[in-house]
């Protein structure tokens, strides 16, 4: 009697997966994205993660650190945020901001500034990424840690990791909170 409910959902799949098959052969693949539309989407999906965890973390637990050696749950923030306009600058050539600067604790005295400027950071690389477009990505400018050129697309990709690796080390400040992390939870 038990094996009566398994060959019924075997039947039933080899019935309705040449289906599938077929439906699939119809309708030649989409074309690929456009090469900047790929790195955006990259490093809007890595902003989406840390601009909820920004969010959703409580504010009493911001100045939280893992050891006294590390940085606290803002730090890794600001720092994260900071370091994106080392990239910004370096594609858009603007020296408007110090990056080093920018990820002090000191300069935001709350919860909604530290938001504030990861959405910004995060916003900035984006549009700095558009105006770029698919053929400057290709664009060499002056790698800001490294005394050579380097592709656009390329530090872009160096960032996109940095801001993942920070990705990371927060999602562990969550778990020592007893609090489980934005892209863990069930999706609804």
């Amino acid at each position: 009697m038990t094996k009566r409910p398994f060959f019924l959902a075997a039947a039933l799949a080899a019935l309705t997966l040449p289906v599938f098959a077929q439906d699939a052969k119809k309708d030649p693949p989409k074309p690929a994205d456009p090469p900047v539309k790929v790195v955006i989407d990259s490093w809007n999906d890595i902003g989406r993660k840390l601009i909820a965890m920004a969010e959703d973390f409580p504010e009493d637990k911001y100045d939280f650190k893992a050891t006294p050696a590390q940085r606290s749950f803002a730090e890794q923030l600001t720092h994260a945020a900071g370091a994106n306009y080392f990239f910004i600058n370096a594609v858009t050539g603007s020296k408007a901001s110090n990056p080093e600067d920018l990820m002090n604790r000191f300069h935001y005295k709350d919860k909604a500034d530290i938001v504030a400027f990861v959405k910004k950071s995060f916003a900035d690389g984006a549009a700095a990424l558009q105006a770029k477009g698919d053929r400057g990505l290709n664009d060499q400018v002056k790698d800001p840690f490294a005394n050579q050129k380097i592709r656009v697309g390329d530090l872009a990709y160096g960032f996109i990791e940095h801001d993942g690796e920070h990705y990371g080390q927060l999602v562990v400040y969550y778990r020592l909170s007893g609090l489980v992390p934005p892209e863990s939870r069930p999706k609804k």
